[in-house]
């Protein structure tokens, strides 16, 4: 890996994505207006909201990234951005972290956005600390960005990225506790919870919901969130190939 030829990916990629400001729109905006919605969907209960905001507060960035990650880095697929840079002298490890990194720099600050939204502007109101809120947050946009650079190289079109959708995050989001306590669930269906990223992600919230120290529940979840980012980066990378000889 070079770390120079990463940051160049990097920095290429931001130069593209300044010119596409409905995508930096849909990163940064959507998020915080769902999140308004949310809020005032629940005016006459603002429990409810509080139960189920900060767990929303990491599942929104999850949704938005993976979807314009998988729809930006399709678009270098087809156009043959990507068979062009890897006929250089780029590694795989140089072109994937650049990617990761240049997603995650606006993953940084869409979570940022929508936590400071979520708890200054609405009054989100949760016992642990904001930056524990925001690490997991930033942590579910990242593991979007990975899923959404993995799932990119399975599709022929921008059309058939958006249908990864319910694929790959409606059954997670189904099943990560957010409509009922995953103890509840029929077993079969529990035990596949129990190894979907997005199950920990929902229960890290949680904690932070619920305690003022970090827990080692807590650690647990943003750790195998973390990992789960990790591993479908180097699944992503796998699959990037020349497809011509």
């Amino acid at each position: 890996m070079n770390t120079s030829r990463t940051l160049a990916t990097a920095a290429r990629v931001l130069r593209q994505l300044r010119h596409d400001p409905r995508s930096i729109a849909l990163m940064l905006l959507v998020p915080c207006v769902m999140l308004l919605l949310l809020r005032y969907v629940f005016d006459g209960s603002p429990r409810t909201f509080d139960s189920i905001g900060a767990s929303l507060l990491g599942i929104f960035p999850l949704i938005t990234m993976f979807l314009v990650t998988s729809i930006s880095t399709l678009r270098e697929r087809t156009s043959g951005t990507l068979e062009r840079l890897l006929a250089m002298p780029l590694g795989k490890a140089d072109l994937i972290l650049g990617y990761a990194l240049a997603f995650g720099t606006l993953a940084i600050v869409q979570s940022l956005l929508a936590t400071g939204l979520a708890l200054w502007a609405l009054g989100l109101d949760v016992i642990g600390s904001p930056w524990l809120l925001l690490l997991v947050a930033l942590l579910d946009a990242l593991l979007g960005t990975a899923l959404g650079l993995f799932v990119s190289a399975f599709a022929a079109s921008e059309f058939q990225a958006v249908q990864f959708m319910p694929a790959v995050i409606f059954p997670q989001l189904l099943l990560c506790g957010l409509f009922t306590a995953r103890d509840n669930m029929q077993p079969a269906l529990e035990k596949i919870s129990n190894v979907l990223p997005m199950s920990y992600a929902v229960d890290g919230m949680g904690e932070v919901l619920k305690h003022t120290d970090v827990t080692a529940n807590f650690i647990r979840d943003a750790l195998i969130v973390a990992l789960c980012a990790f591993l479908v980066l180097g699944l992503g990378a796998a699959t990037l190939r020349r497809r011509t000889a």
